[in-house]
Protein backbone atom coordinates (compact mmCIF):
# COMPACT_ATOMS: atom_id res chain seq x y z
CA UNK A 1 0.00 0.00 0.00
CA UNK A 2 1.14 3.55 -0.72
CA UNK A 3 0.44 6.79 1.11
CA UNK A 4 0.20 8.48 -2.26
CA UNK A 5 -3.34 9.56 -3.22
CA UNK A 6 -4.91 7.56 -6.05
CA UNK A 7 -5.22 9.37 -9.38
CA UNK A 8 -7.32 8.12 -12.29
CA UNK A 9 -4.97 10.01 -14.63
CA UNK A 10 -1.83 8.29 -13.35
CA UNK A 11 -2.67 4.98 -11.75
CA UNK A 12 -3.81 1.68 -13.24
CA UNK A 13 -7.36 0.49 -12.62
CA UNK A 14 -10.06 -1.69 -14.20
CA UNK A 15 -13.43 -0.44 -15.41
CA UNK A 16 -16.56 -2.52 -15.85
CA UNK A 17 -18.62 -2.58 -19.04
CA UNK A 18 -22.23 -3.35 -18.04
CA UNK A 19 -23.24 -3.70 -21.70
CA UNK A 20 -21.03 -6.72 -22.31
CA UNK A 21 -20.44 -7.84 -18.71
CA UNK A 22 -16.68 -7.43 -19.14
CA UNK A 23 -13.74 -5.42 -17.81
CA UNK A 24 -11.07 -3.18 -19.35
CA UNK A 25 -7.67 -2.39 -17.82
CA UNK A 26 -6.76 1.33 -17.82
CA UNK A 27 -3.06 2.22 -17.64
CA UNK A 28 -2.91 6.00 -18.19
CA UNK A 29 0.77 6.26 -17.21
CA UNK A 30 1.71 4.15 -20.27
CA UNK A 31 0.79 7.01 -22.59
CA UNK A 32 4.13 8.57 -21.61
CA UNK A 33 6.24 5.70 -22.95
CA UNK A 34 8.34 6.28 -26.12
CA UNK A 35 7.12 4.69 -29.36
CA UNK A 36 9.53 2.90 -31.69
CA UNK A 37 6.96 0.44 -33.02
CA UNK A 38 5.01 0.25 -36.25
CA UNK A 39 4.12 3.50 -37.98
CA UNK A 40 1.37 3.44 -40.61
CA UNK A 41 1.61 5.30 -43.88
CA UNK A 42 -0.48 8.46 -43.85
CA UNK A 43 -3.53 7.90 -46.06
CA UNK A 44 -3.91 10.02 -49.19
CA UNK A 45 -6.32 12.80 -48.28
CA UNK A 46 -7.04 14.01 -51.81
CA UNK A 47 -9.25 12.02 -54.15
CA UNK A 48 -11.11 12.96 -57.33
CA UNK A 49 -14.85 13.63 -57.25
CA UNK A 50 -15.25 10.74 -59.68
CA UNK A 51 -12.86 7.85 -60.34
CA UNK A 52 -13.45 5.94 -63.60
CA UNK A 53 -11.66 2.91 -62.09
CA UNK A 54 -13.76 2.81 -58.91
CA UNK A 55 -16.21 -0.07 -58.64
CA UNK A 56 -18.60 2.06 -56.56
CA UNK A 57 -18.76 5.32 -58.53
CA UNK A 58 -21.97 6.08 -60.49
CA UNK A 59 -22.31 4.35 -63.86
CA UNK A 60 -19.15 2.26 -63.43
CA UNK A 61 -18.90 -1.48 -63.88
CA UNK A 62 -18.13 -3.54 -60.82
CA UNK A 63 -15.65 -6.44 -60.69
CA UNK A 64 -18.42 -8.93 -61.47
CA UNK A 65 -19.51 -7.02 -64.58
CA UNK A 66 -22.66 -5.59 -62.98
CA UNK A 67 -23.10 -1.89 -63.66
CA UNK A 68 -23.98 0.78 -61.11
CA UNK A 69 -26.88 3.11 -61.76
CA UNK A 70 -26.02 6.72 -62.50
CA UNK A 71 -27.08 7.50 -58.96
CA UNK A 72 -27.26 11.04 -57.58
CA UNK A 73 -27.88 10.28 -53.90
CA UNK A 74 -27.40 7.41 -51.44
CA UNK A 75 -27.25 4.17 -53.43
CA UNK A 76 -27.90 0.61 -52.21
CA UNK A 77 -27.15 -2.60 -54.11
CA UNK A 78 -26.59 -6.30 -53.24
CA UNK A 79 -23.02 -7.11 -52.24
CA UNK A 80 -21.35 -9.00 -55.09
CA UNK A 81 -19.17 -10.85 -52.56
CA UNK A 82 -21.68 -11.48 -49.78
CA UNK A 83 -20.54 -13.16 -46.57
CA UNK A 84 -23.85 -15.04 -46.34
CA UNK A 85 -26.41 -16.14 -48.92
CA UNK A 86 -30.18 -16.45 -48.81
CA UNK A 87 -30.18 -19.92 -50.35
CA UNK A 88 -27.83 -22.75 -49.41
CA UNK A 89 -28.13 -26.36 -48.15
CA UNK A 90 -28.71 -27.24 -44.52
CA UNK A 91 -25.75 -28.68 -42.61
CA UNK A 92 -26.65 -32.27 -41.76
CA UNK A 93 -25.13 -34.63 -39.20
CA UNK A 94 -23.24 -36.37 -42.01
CA UNK A 95 -21.85 -33.02 -43.14
CA UNK A 96 -20.57 -32.24 -39.63
CA UNK A 97 -18.72 -35.56 -39.56
CA UNK A 98 -16.55 -34.31 -42.44
CA UNK A 99 -14.86 -31.80 -40.14
CA UNK A 100 -15.58 -33.13 -36.64
CA UNK A 101 -15.18 -36.85 -37.20
CA UNK A 102 -17.62 -39.67 -36.63
CA UNK A 103 -19.39 -39.94 -33.27
CA UNK A 104 -18.28 -36.37 -32.45
CA UNK A 105 -19.65 -34.94 -29.21
CA UNK A 106 -22.35 -32.34 -29.93
CA UNK A 107 -21.21 -30.58 -26.76
CA UNK A 108 -17.74 -30.02 -28.24
CA UNK A 109 -18.47 -29.73 -31.97
CA UNK A 110 -21.46 -27.66 -32.98
CA UNK A 111 -22.22 -26.34 -36.46
CA UNK A 112 -25.28 -24.98 -38.18
CA UNK A 113 -25.91 -23.49 -41.59
CA UNK A 114 -26.28 -19.69 -41.64
CA UNK A 115 -28.28 -17.82 -44.24
CA UNK A 116 -28.77 -14.15 -44.93
CA UNK A 117 -28.03 -11.36 -47.36
CA UNK A 118 -25.55 -8.49 -47.67
CA UNK A 119 -25.77 -5.07 -49.29
CA UNK A 120 -23.50 -2.10 -49.97
CA UNK A 121 -24.62 1.45 -49.12
CA UNK A 122 -22.78 4.15 -51.07
CA UNK A 123 -23.24 7.29 -49.02
CA UNK A 124 -23.17 9.62 -52.02
CA UNK A 125 -22.02 9.70 -55.66
CA UNK A 126 -18.93 11.70 -54.62
CA UNK A 127 -15.79 9.56 -54.49
CA UNK A 128 -14.00 12.18 -52.39
CA UNK A 129 -16.48 12.96 -49.60
CA UNK A 130 -16.52 10.90 -46.41
CA UNK A 131 -19.36 11.05 -43.89
CA UNK A 132 -18.10 14.14 -41.99
CA UNK A 133 -17.70 16.02 -45.27
CA UNK A 134 -21.28 15.43 -46.41
CA UNK A 135 -23.97 18.04 -45.83
CA UNK A 136 -26.54 17.52 -43.10
CA UNK A 137 -29.20 16.76 -45.73
CA UNK A 138 -26.94 14.16 -47.32
CA UNK A 139 -26.32 12.43 -43.99
CA UNK A 140 -30.09 12.43 -43.40
CA UNK A 141 -30.43 10.51 -46.67
CA UNK A 142 -27.94 7.93 -45.41
CA UNK A 143 -29.98 7.50 -42.21
CA UNK A 144 -33.12 7.34 -44.34
CA UNK A 145 -31.58 4.53 -46.39
CA UNK A 146 -30.71 2.66 -43.18
CA UNK A 147 -34.32 2.98 -42.02
CA UNK A 148 -35.68 1.64 -45.31
CA UNK A 149 -33.23 -1.29 -45.31
CA UNK A 150 -34.01 -2.17 -41.70
CA UNK A 151 -37.77 -2.07 -42.36
CA UNK A 152 -37.55 -4.25 -45.45
CA UNK A 153 -35.30 -6.85 -43.83
CA UNK A 154 -37.37 -6.92 -40.63
CA UNK A 155 -40.33 -8.03 -42.74
CA UNK A 156 -38.36 -10.99 -44.12
CA UNK A 157 -39.20 -14.10 -42.04
CA UNK A 158 -35.78 -15.59 -42.86
CA UNK A 159 -33.90 -12.67 -41.27
CA UNK A 160 -33.31 -12.64 -37.53
CA UNK A 161 -30.72 -9.85 -37.29
CA UNK A 162 -29.75 -6.74 -39.27
CA UNK A 163 -26.28 -5.18 -38.86
CA UNK A 164 -25.64 -1.75 -40.40
CA UNK A 165 -21.98 -0.70 -40.29
CA UNK A 166 -19.12 1.21 -41.90
CA UNK A 167 -15.40 0.45 -42.07
CA UNK A 168 -13.72 3.77 -42.83
CA UNK A 169 -10.17 3.75 -44.14
CA UNK A 170 -7.70 1.12 -45.32
CA UNK A 171 -6.46 0.76 -41.72
CA UNK A 172 -9.85 -0.72 -40.85
CA UNK A 173 -9.87 -3.11 -43.80
CA UNK A 174 -11.95 -1.00 -46.16
CA UNK A 175 -11.43 -2.50 -49.64
CA UNK A 176 -12.62 0.53 -51.64
CA UNK A 177 -11.98 4.21 -50.83
CA UNK A 178 -15.37 5.37 -52.13
CA UNK A 179 -17.23 6.25 -48.89
CA UNK A 180 -19.72 3.48 -48.18
CA UNK A 181 -21.18 1.25 -45.52
CA UNK A 182 -22.54 -2.26 -45.49
CA UNK A 183 -25.51 -4.30 -44.34
CA UNK A 184 -25.16 -7.89 -43.21
CA UNK A 185 -28.47 -9.56 -42.37
CA UNK A 186 -28.36 -13.02 -40.77
CA UNK A 187 -30.83 -15.67 -39.78
CA UNK A 188 -29.73 -15.44 -36.13
CA UNK A 189 -28.35 -12.88 -33.68
CA UNK A 190 -24.49 -12.77 -33.63
CA UNK A 191 -22.39 -13.01 -30.47
CA UNK A 192 -21.61 -9.34 -29.70
CA UNK A 193 -25.16 -7.93 -29.90
CA UNK A 194 -26.39 -11.05 -28.10
CA UNK A 195 -24.16 -10.12 -25.12
CA UNK A 196 -25.61 -6.62 -25.05
CA UNK A 197 -29.20 -7.84 -25.29
CA UNK A 198 -28.57 -10.27 -22.42
CA UNK A 199 -27.25 -7.41 -20.27
CA UNK A 200 -30.15 -5.12 -21.20
CA UNK A 201 -32.65 -7.84 -20.29
CA UNK A 202 -30.83 -8.60 -17.03
CA UNK A 203 -30.90 -4.91 -16.02
CA UNK A 204 -34.59 -4.64 -16.87
CA UNK A 205 -35.45 -7.73 -14.84
CA UNK A 206 -33.38 -6.57 -11.87
CA UNK A 207 -35.11 -3.16 -11.72
CA UNK A 208 -38.58 -4.19 -12.94
CA UNK A 209 -40.07 -3.74 -9.45
CA UNK A 210 -38.96 -0.09 -9.48
CA UNK A 211 -39.95 0.51 -13.10
CA UNK A 212 -41.31 -2.00 -15.64
CA UNK A 213 -39.51 -0.06 -18.40
CA UNK A 214 -36.12 0.11 -16.63
CA UNK A 215 -33.33 0.36 -19.22
CA UNK A 216 -29.57 0.20 -18.72
CA UNK A 217 -28.79 2.76 -21.46
CA UNK A 218 -31.60 5.13 -20.44
CA UNK A 219 -30.14 5.13 -16.93
CA UNK A 220 -26.60 5.53 -18.28
CA UNK A 221 -27.51 8.55 -20.43
CA UNK A 222 -29.16 10.28 -17.46
CA UNK A 223 -26.15 9.55 -15.24
CA UNK A 224 -23.72 10.93 -17.83
CA UNK A 225 -25.84 14.06 -18.32
CA UNK A 226 -25.52 14.69 -14.59
CA UNK A 227 -21.78 13.91 -14.66
CA UNK A 228 -21.23 16.36 -17.54
CA UNK A 229 -23.00 19.13 -15.66
CA UNK A 230 -21.25 18.39 -12.37
CA UNK A 231 -17.55 18.57 -13.21
CA UNK A 232 -15.00 18.54 -16.02
CA UNK A 233 -13.34 15.54 -14.38
CA UNK A 234 -16.53 13.47 -14.75
CA UNK A 235 -17.54 14.79 -18.17
CA UNK A 236 -17.35 12.15 -20.91
CA UNK A 237 -19.82 13.81 -23.28
CA UNK A 238 -18.32 14.95 -26.60
CA UNK A 239 -21.38 16.53 -28.19
CA UNK A 240 -25.13 16.28 -27.63
CA UNK A 241 -28.45 17.68 -28.75
CA UNK A 242 -32.10 17.22 -27.80
CA UNK A 243 -32.29 13.62 -29.02
CA UNK A 244 -28.78 12.10 -28.93
CA UNK A 245 -25.57 12.09 -26.93
CA UNK A 246 -22.10 11.24 -28.27
CA UNK A 247 -19.95 10.05 -25.40
CA UNK A 248 -16.68 8.32 -24.69
CA UNK A 249 -18.03 5.40 -22.63
CA UNK A 250 -16.72 5.03 -19.09
CA UNK A 251 -15.57 1.54 -20.15
CA UNK A 252 -14.12 2.48 -23.59
CA UNK A 253 -11.44 0.16 -25.01
CA UNK A 254 -10.17 1.98 -28.11
CA UNK A 255 -8.30 5.28 -27.49
CA UNK A 256 -11.00 7.56 -28.92
CA UNK A 257 -13.90 5.12 -28.87
CA UNK A 258 -17.33 6.75 -28.72
CA UNK A 259 -20.95 5.77 -28.54
CA UNK A 260 -23.94 7.73 -29.84
CA UNK A 261 -26.95 6.95 -27.66
CA UNK A 262 -30.59 7.93 -28.10
CA UNK A 263 -31.77 9.98 -25.12
CA UNK A 264 -35.28 8.55 -25.29
CA UNK A 265 -35.96 4.83 -25.31
CA UNK A 266 -36.02 3.89 -28.99
CA UNK A 267 -35.71 0.20 -29.81
CA UNK A 268 -34.68 0.70 -33.42
CA UNK A 269 -33.86 3.27 -36.05
CA UNK A 270 -37.29 2.99 -37.62
CA UNK A 271 -38.84 4.67 -34.59
CA UNK A 272 -37.01 7.92 -35.31
CA UNK A 273 -39.21 10.89 -36.14
CA UNK A 274 -38.09 13.23 -38.93
CA UNK A 275 -36.68 15.59 -36.30
CA UNK A 276 -34.84 12.78 -34.50
CA UNK A 277 -33.44 11.59 -37.84
CA UNK A 278 -31.99 15.06 -38.37
CA UNK A 279 -30.70 15.16 -34.80
CA UNK A 280 -28.89 11.86 -35.35
CA UNK A 281 -27.36 13.24 -38.56
CA UNK A 282 -26.22 16.34 -36.64
CA UNK A 283 -24.49 14.27 -33.96
CA UNK A 284 -22.86 11.98 -36.53
CA UNK A 285 -21.56 15.00 -38.41
CA UNK A 286 -20.35 16.77 -35.27
CA UNK A 287 -18.57 13.69 -33.94
CA UNK A 288 -16.92 12.58 -37.19
CA UNK A 289 -15.76 16.14 -37.94
CA UNK A 290 -14.05 16.18 -34.54
CA UNK A 291 -12.46 12.84 -35.37
CA UNK A 292 -10.98 14.21 -38.61
CA UNK A 293 -9.91 17.41 -36.85
CA UNK A 294 -8.06 15.55 -34.09
CA UNK A 295 -5.06 14.66 -36.27
CA UNK A 296 -6.17 16.57 -39.40
CA UNK A 297 -6.65 13.42 -41.42
CA UNK A 298 -9.43 11.19 -42.67
CA UNK A 299 -9.87 9.46 -39.31
CA UNK A 300 -10.35 5.67 -39.66
CA UNK A 301 -12.89 3.76 -37.64
CA UNK A 302 -15.36 0.90 -37.62
CA UNK A 303 -18.86 2.07 -36.82
CA UNK A 304 -22.06 0.09 -36.36
CA UNK A 305 -25.62 0.41 -35.13
CA UNK A 306 -26.89 -1.74 -32.28
CA UNK A 307 -30.64 -1.89 -31.88
CA UNK A 308 -33.41 -4.48 -31.82
CA UNK A 309 -32.21 -7.37 -34.05
CA UNK A 310 -35.33 -6.83 -36.17
CA UNK A 311 -38.34 -4.58 -35.58
CA UNK A 312 -40.49 -7.53 -34.48
CA UNK A 313 -37.88 -9.41 -32.42
CA UNK A 314 -39.16 -10.81 -29.08
CA UNK A 315 -36.55 -8.78 -27.15
CA UNK A 316 -37.23 -5.53 -29.01
CA UNK A 317 -38.68 -3.76 -25.98
CA UNK A 318 -35.44 -4.15 -23.99
CA UNK A 319 -33.20 -2.91 -26.81
CA UNK A 320 -32.00 0.70 -26.96
CA UNK A 321 -30.72 2.31 -30.18
CA UNK A 322 -27.04 3.25 -30.09
CA UNK A 323 -24.04 3.47 -32.43
CA UNK A 324 -20.50 2.30 -31.63
CA UNK A 325 -17.43 4.00 -33.12
CA UNK A 326 -14.14 2.09 -32.77
CA UNK A 327 -11.19 4.14 -34.12
CA UNK A 328 -7.66 2.70 -33.87
CA UNK A 329 -5.51 5.87 -33.90
CA UNK A 330 -3.66 6.62 -30.66
CA UNK A 331 -0.94 9.29 -30.82
CA UNK A 332 -1.22 10.74 -34.32
CA UNK A 333 -2.40 9.87 -37.82
CA UNK A 334 0.23 7.13 -38.23
CA UNK A 335 0.40 5.44 -34.80
CA UNK A 336 -2.43 3.06 -33.97
CA UNK A 337 -3.55 1.05 -30.98
CA UNK A 338 -3.03 -2.72 -31.22
CA UNK A 339 -5.13 -5.26 -29.32
CA UNK A 340 -2.44 -7.90 -28.88
CA UNK A 341 -0.64 -9.85 -26.17
CA UNK A 342 -2.37 -9.14 -22.87
CA UNK A 343 -5.46 -7.85 -24.68
CA UNK A 344 -5.83 -11.14 -26.55
CA UNK A 345 -4.86 -13.41 -23.69
CA UNK A 346 -6.41 -11.61 -20.70
CA UNK A 347 -8.60 -8.53 -21.24
CA UNK A 348 -8.63 -5.24 -23.20
CA UNK A 349 -6.28 -2.47 -22.05
CA UNK A 350 -6.13 1.25 -22.82
CA UNK A 351 -3.60 4.00 -22.07
CA UNK A 352 -5.76 7.13 -22.33
CA UNK A 353 -8.61 7.49 -19.83
CA UNK A 354 -12.12 8.00 -21.15
CA UNK A 355 -12.20 11.44 -19.52
CA UNK A 356 -8.96 12.53 -21.22
CA UNK A 357 -10.16 11.31 -24.62
CA UNK A 358 -13.53 13.06 -24.24
CA UNK A 359 -11.89 16.33 -23.24
CA UNK A 360 -9.65 16.27 -26.31
CA UNK A 361 -12.52 15.54 -28.68
CA UNK A 362 -14.87 18.03 -27.00
CA UNK A 363 -12.32 20.85 -27.39
CA UNK A 364 -12.19 20.41 -31.18
CA UNK A 365 -14.28 22.36 -33.66
CA UNK A 366 -17.35 20.82 -35.29
CA UNK A 367 -16.30 22.54 -38.53
CA UNK A 368 -14.20 20.24 -40.68
CA UNK A 369 -10.55 21.30 -41.00
CA UNK A 370 -10.81 21.32 -44.80
CA UNK A 371 -13.52 23.97 -44.61
CA UNK A 372 -11.63 26.43 -42.40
Amino acid sequence: MSAEEFSFSDHSHRRFNPLTDSWVLCSPHRAKRPWLGQVEEASADERPKYDPKCYLCPGNKRATGAQNDNYTSTYVFPNDYAAVHAVQPDCSTNDIEQVAGKNASSELFRVHSTRGQCSVVCFSPRHDLTLPELSLDEICKVVGAWKSIYTKLSDDPNIGYVQLFENKGAMMGCSNPHPHGQVWALSEVPSEPAKEIASLKKFNQKHASESPDACLLCSYVKAEESNAAASESTNRVVVQNESFMAIVPFWAVWPFETMIVAKSHLSNINQLSDQQTRHLAEIMQGLTCRYDNLFQCSFPYSMGLHQSPTANHPDAKCCHLHLHFYPPLLRNSTVRKFLVGFEMMAEPQRDLTAEQAAARLRALSSVHYKHK
